[in-house]
């Protein structure tokens, strides 16, 4: 049957319209009904007008017929467009060592070839899809990355969790700590917890974090952070009182020295301890184990020496366990809120720290001050061992080394 050149162009016409407003299932149904009404050598006819393959318009012949027998219950829009396992199958399936091969490239060490160049690059999807072609796959990045997910890979960072061998007294040291602090607590004598946070540079660098700003006018920083730019550094020695959320940090210019350290508790002490105190006679602290405040520190423990000769008190000193520096509670209850008040601002000048310190608060009450402390502190002062042996230290029966008292030898 010879199909009239004007229908074919009529057909033509029409699919060159409805092509880009049409889905897969539709078109081939429209398709199959212009073949069918056409009769004999329909399908080719429609084939020619608008290029859709024999097969493709057979498959909806048949599928018409289904739906006349059978009207769908559903609406047409819910209907599946390709019949159930239509379409090329998954890559992981017809390539049955696609994903062994690709879990020993992430794992080389356990799983794979230890000489694996991917041992010492970075494992991204393009490097990884490239390694799995040069060993006879035929995949892409974007299927690397799909296999990932589907076995439960994500990107991730590291997580901060080993922390090494444990003394085996660490957790009775912690719970002397408790003791100690419930104990000072309610005898109305303060407790204070005490360390140095991290240097800064100081100058228009980078700093983490971010902050509002108007859309497009972020801040401008250098490019680099190279410390012969800086302006100079900061050192924030602070002093956490634990019973009454109040910090004080001192911010050093110079070196982190135990003189520093003392110095800054002694700046507390006459700034807000005292007015807080003023009745007290004994002062806990606690301290790292190590830095400026070690307790191996001979300077450390002469300087409080001085300390308690001139404020005229006890103090009680516990050192954290080695190793355990977080747990201090100045970490968490005071530098990481300072942390979180200068986010994403440059440290311009020592001024500027100040100033973000002296206003960090928080929703529970904390109470910040702080003050430049612009004194030169000598490094490397060795204590000789007849200053040590006029100390009046008097160590405790539990780790002695870690916890002892010193008195006031003024005030005795």
């Amino acid at each position: 049957m010879v199909i009239d050149a004007g229908r074919v162009e009529e057909i033509r016409v029409k699919h060159d319209a409805l092509a880009p407003v049409l889905d897969e299932r539709r078109l081939r149904l429209w398709a199959a009904s212009e073949a069918k009404a056409l009769g004999r050598g329909g399908i080719a006819a429609v084939t020619a007008a608008t290029g859709i393959r024999g097969k493709r318009i057979a498959i909806g012949i048949r599928e018409l017929v289904e739906l006349e027998e059978e009207p769908p219950t559903l609406p047409a829009r819910r209907q599946r467009i390709r019949r159930r396992g239509a379409g090329r199958k998954a890559l992981a399936a017809a390539d049955a060592t696609l994903w062994s091969d690709l879990e020993a490239l992430l794992d080389p060490v356990t799983r794979g070839d230890p000489e694996s160049p991917l041992r010492w690059t970075s494992k991204g999807t393009r490097a990884l899809a490239e390694q799995l072609r040069e060993s006879g796959h035929r995949v892409s990045a974007r299927t690397v990355a799909k296999l990932l997910h589907e076995h439960g890979y994500s990107l991730q960072g590291t997580r901060k969790t080993i922390e090494g061998r444990q003394h085996p007294d660490r957790n009775a040291q912690f719970e002397h700590i408790n003791r100690q602090t419930k104990a000072f607590h309610a005898a109305g004598h303060p407790v204070i917890s005490v360390d140095t946070k991290k240097k800064e540079l100081v100058g228009e660098f980078a700093n983490k974090g971010r902050e509002w700003q108007p859309a497009g006018e972020p801040t401008k920083v250098q490019v680099h952070d190279f410390p012969s730019d800086a302006v100079g550094k900061a050192i924030p020695y602070g002093v956490y009182d634990v019973g009454r959320n109040e910090g004080w940090v001192s911010v050093g210019v110079d070196h982190d020295t135990a003189a520093f350290a003392v110095a800054s508790i002694r700046a507390w002490w006459n700034t807000m301890g005292k007015r807080a105190y003023g009745s007290a006679r004994e002062l806990y602290i606690v301290a790292d184990a190590g830095g400026s405040n070690a307790y191996r520190n001979r300077l450390w423990k002469a300087e409080l020496q001085k300390f308690a000769d001139d404020a005229g008190l006890e103090l009680s000193i516990s050192h954290m366990p080695p190793g355990t520096s977080k747990w201090n509670k100045i970490e968490h209850r005071l530098f990481s809120h300072i942390s979180q008040n200068w986010r994403g601002r440059p440290l311009v000048d020592h001024e500027t720290i100040v100033s973000l310190i002296a206003n960090t608060t928080t929703a529970t009450g904390l109470k910040v001050k702080a003050r430049l402390d612009r004194r030169q502190y000598r490094t490397k002062v060795k204590v000789p061992n007849a200053v040590m042996r006029a100390l009046a230290i008097v160590p405790r029966r539990f780790h002695g080394e870690w916890n002892y008292k010193i008195n006031s030898r003024d005030h005795a």
